[in-house]
């Protein structure tokens, strides 16, 4: 039979009758004489005379109070006396089984009826050692009696533990604890280190309730006593007692207490009075404003709106958008979500849905329960932005438009930024107008992207006077900033501001490093007024400062040298940086080529052309162009018939004076009628010809100073 079963019938008579046949019987002998064995070891005396349940068979240093009152309902009592023996009977059967492994089943519940009868005995009677045992034939041996100690021990040992996690589970999820586990996460505290201080803080809380209730046992006692002094007070009569002839009243006893304090309390730290009325406004201000700032947790999702939610995460795009407004219609319906529920769903579809995010995050900014404001439109559009989706950003402005919501200047950084990025300079313009409006002073990142867009949109007059508002507010330009307008300055040719740049960035700390030196060798070999001797002198002090020239660098000096038609001088530093260890690459040979094509060397040109494709990479666009002058000009018709196909299907990317160039050697070699091709395919880039070339056109020969 189960040891609940047998627990249960420990008052009855059967019980008793049962035990009783049980003690005459043949196990009862080796129960009491043989049970000891090496592995039972304790204490010898069980009992330590406690009317405390239990208190015969626990540790004074391990003794704990099942029940807080002090008057027990029976209900508890039966419960906490059944879990007891319950725990006792089963640990106590793993033992008997180890001493007597050749006993059966029936045996082993006849051994534990006796040890638990005879526990359940001294709990009842509360340990009186004095008292004869309830089996006059039986007792234990001191080794069953210290297993027993143990073993209840170790119950009630268990027993505390176990109540204590039940009262620190209430604690985990009391309103202080999430509370602070909330300022905590935004504060930035994940992962194990939250949970370590959460279990701390409900630690904590349940020490501060548990040392409140025993004061407020402490109190009752007290007022217990005082009602039991004052009973007895009253039942005294006020007759006079004569002591040496005097007679002295005697009556209720006087109580002696700290005096009254008079005025109000008052409190200062750093010379505030906090005990002034005030200072409750400004808490209660305070209140509801953390109640804004740190929102209370998402409820629960379970049931059907778990499933909703997991349909809602698991919808692809091709499923339309009319399956999403019913599943999220529904969604409403269930859970009646909140603020933090609408963020709560759009962070699962952000992680698993990423696609569906943006309709979702579009749709809840027309919801009445996500109480939109101006900062998630400013989230979504700088969403939008990072992802260069234009069209959708401007969607969103329209819509806040409609709203009667205007941008603040959050969102006129982001729309500078994105602006200036695609290179829509009348946007990020207007855009950092609406930052002047709002009283804002645009920072570095701002005024980056404003003179970028300058640069880009040819402008760099008005990026260097942002340039300079920037100093004034003690700003100081980025090294971006000062490379791009050089690097502008040296596409144009314009020498002299390429060199005022380079002197502004060096007063501004940044030193002069290879590129700076390349873009100003090469701002001056493009120059219109090139002078070799500029050229060679920023080349000599791209050396002296310890850098070695790259390809780059020498094609900008043969460039120079090709304007003064110094081909000896082009060979001879080509031959003096060979032995430095330089190897010319694409950019050195295509100006090389350009210039033997100038001179109508096809051999030569065919040899650097070859050359360039040994380096595995493509020569530069241009290059087709002059040897499509080249091969028209020495009338050879297949490669110039060739090499004008590539131009034609790549005629997006000629500008002006190279469409003028090929009509021109197109003239020359006798190919009119691929010339006025070229001339209308001019035309329709919106490129204007010369009245020259128009003339040469009808006429079909060059004047002297077109050839």
């Amino acid at each position: 039979m189960s040891c609940r079963i047998l627990l249960s019938l420990r008052s009855s008579r059967i019980a008793i009758t049962k035990l009783k046949s049980i003690t005459n019987s043949q196990f009862s002998t080796i129960l009491f004489n043989r049970l000891p064995v090496s592995s039972i070891s304790g204490h010898r005396n069980l009992h330590s005379h406690s009317s405390e349940l239990g208190n015969s068979l626990i540790d004074p240093s391990l003794k704990i109070h099942l029940n807080d009152n002090a008057v027990h309902q029976n209900d508890d009592e039966d419960e906490t006396t059944n879990e007891f023996l319950s725990r006792f009977a089963w640990i106590m059967r793993k033992k008997v089984k180890e001493v007597y492994p050749e006993c059966d089943k029936s045996t082993v519940d006849g051994m534990l009826v006796l040890i638990v009868e005879r526990v359940v005995s001294e709990m009842e009677k509360g340990g009186g050692g004095a008292e004869k045992p309830v089996f006059d034939s039986v007792d234990f041996s001191e080794d069953l009696w210290k297993t027993v100690w143990e073993v209840s021990n170790k119950v009630l040992v268990d027993m505390n533990k176990e109540r204590k996690k039940e009262k620190m589970k209430s604690f985990l999820q009391c309103d202080e604890v999430k509370e602070m586990c909330r300022f905590a996460g935004e504060v930035g505290i994940r992962g194990n280190l939250l949970r370590e201080l959460r279990f701390k803080w409900a630690r904590e809380k349940m020490e501060e309730h548990e040392f409140y209730e025993d004061l407020e046992k402490l109190r009752k006692e007290g007022q217990v006593i005082e009602e039991g002094i004052k009973h007895e007070s009253d039942t005294e009569t006020d007759v006079g007692v004569r002591v040496d002839g005097n007679v002295e009243e005697k009556g209720e006893n006087k109580v002696v207490g700290l005096p009254k304090r008079k005025g109000k309390l008052k409190f200062k730290i750093y010379g505030l009075d906090l005990s002034d009325p005030k200072w409750e406004q400004v808490a209660d201000r305070i209140h509801e404003a953390g109640e804004v700032l740190w929102p209370k947790e998402a409820k629960p999702i379970t049931g059907k709106c778990k499933q909703v939610t997991e349909r809602i995460l698991a919808l692809k795009e091709e499923d339309g958008d009319d399956s999403l407004l019913t599943l999220l219609a529904e969604w409403i319906e269930l859970l009646q979500p909140a603020r933090v529920d609408w963020f709560n769903l759009l962070e699962r579809l952000k992680n698993q849905n990423s696609p569906l995010y943006f309709k979702v995050a579009e749709k809840v900014l027309t919801e009445d329960s996500f109480q939109t404001n101006i900062s998630d439109y400013s989230r979504l559009i700088d969403m939008y932005a990072k992802e260069n989706r234009i069209d959708d950003t401007e969607r969103m402005l329209e819509k806040m438009n409609e709203n009667g919501i205007q941008p603040d200047t959050s969102i006129a950084s982001v729309l500078v930024h994105m602006y200036s990025k695609i290179g829509n300079l009348e946007g990020a313009e207007e855009a950092f107008k609406i930052l002047s409006s709002h009283g804002f002073q645009p920072d570095s990142k701002v005024y980056n992207s404003m003179i970028i867009a300058y640069i880009n949109a040819g402008e760099p007059t008005k990026g260097e006077t942002l340039m300079r508002q920037m100093e004034t507010r003690d700003i100081q330009p980025t090294k971006e900033i000062y490379m791009a307008l050089l690097r502008y300055y040296s596409q144009c040719g314009d020498f002299d501001r390429a060199s005022r740049t380079s002197t502004s960035m060096q007063f501004a700390g940044h030193q002069q490093t290879l590129e700076t030196c390349t873009l100003l060798i090469e701002a001056a070999a493009a120059a219109v007024d090139c002078h070799v001797e500029k050229v060679s002198s920023n080349f000599d002090h791209m050396v002296q400062l310890g850098h070695k020239p790259n390809d780059r660098c020498a094609a900008a000096m043969i460039r120079a040298y090709e304007r003064t038609n110094s081909l000896d001088k082009a060979l001879d530093l080509l031959l003096t940086l060979e032995k430095d260890g330089f190897e010319p690459g694409v950019a050195t040979y295509s100006v090389l080529m350009e210039w033997m094509a100038k001179m109508q060397l096809v051999d030569e040109t065919e040899q650097i052309l070859n050359k360039i494709a040994l380096l595995g990479e493509a020569p530069p666009f241009r290059v087709q162009v002059s040897l499509c002058d080249m091969y028209a000009r020495t009338k050879m018709e297949r490669k110039a018939l060739q090499t004008l196909g590539v131009l034609i299907a790549r005629k997006d990317e000629l500008r002006e004076r190279q469409f003028e160039r090929i009509i021109t050697g197109l003239i020359s070699g006798g190919f009119l009628r691929d010339a006025q091709r070229m001339h209308e395919i001019m035309e329709s880039q919106g490129f204007k010809a010369s009245g020259l070339l128009i003339s040469a056109l009808k006429s079909g020969d060059l004047p002297c100073s077109m050839r």
